[in-house]
């Protein structure tokens, strides 16, 4: 899966909740009925990206099963990133929608 597409990925997933890495994987499983399966080995890089750019904050928290885990929020600057770049895919899904749907001629 390609960079900008994971990201968009989580950012959108964590727009929703605060939630660990295995959490954000499995929820972006879930709701994409099994067509993305993130693996943590692209996950992990994609977190820490995203957590240097500034777009989330991470905090040590207790998980559901009472374990200690880094739990991932959106940041201002995130929700910003988010809102541009879903208008850009949001674009781009439009054109090729047009391209595959025209008649050829």
């Amino acid at each position: 899966m390609a960079t900008e597409k994971l990201d968009l990925l989580i950012l959108k997933t964590l727009a929703l909740d605060p939630l660990h890495g295995y959490g954000i994987s499995r929820r972006i499983e879930q709701v994409s009925r099994g067509v993305f399966r993130v693996t943590l080995g692209a996950l992990y890089p994609a977190l820490q990206r995203l957590e240097r750019a500034g777009a989330i904050k991470a905090t040590w928290s207790r998980s559901e099963n009472n374990r200690r885990a880094r739990y991932y929020t959106l940041t201002r600057a995130g929700r910003q990133r988010l809102t541009a770049e879903q208008q850009a895919w949001d674009r781009v899904a439009e054109a090729m929608t047009r391209v595959l749907q025209a008649d050829a001629e």
